[in-house]
């Protein structure tokens, strides 16, 4: 079976987030003031065949453990969806 599964990287809520600073930055410039915070992170999406959506989720687990996400600073979060295939 193959799945898609989605891995959403975010900074961790307590830290500086410099491109969500910059972005916030680049809004206001442009006379865009009505939000109140950006955080930037990062949407990366994996293809993944596997026997079932908990062993998916288990290699995008550790995907995202050893090289998408940098837990000192990054926090994440995976969604499995399998994919149908065409008739």
């Amino acid at each position: 079976m193959t799945y898609t599964v989605e891995v959403k990287i975010m900074p961790l809520k307590n830290l500086l987030d410099p491109q969500g600073k910059a972005v916030m930055g680049g809004l206001q410039n442009l006379g865009i003031n009505n939000v109140a915070d950006v955080r930037v992170g990062k949407h990366i999406d994996l293809q993944i065949d596997a026997d079932s959506e908990q062993a998916a989720k288990e290699i995008a687990e550790e995907a995202a453990k050893k090289l998408l996400a940098n837990a000192v600073m990054e926090m994440y979060e995976i969604n499995v969806n399998q994919i149908t295939p065409n008739p």
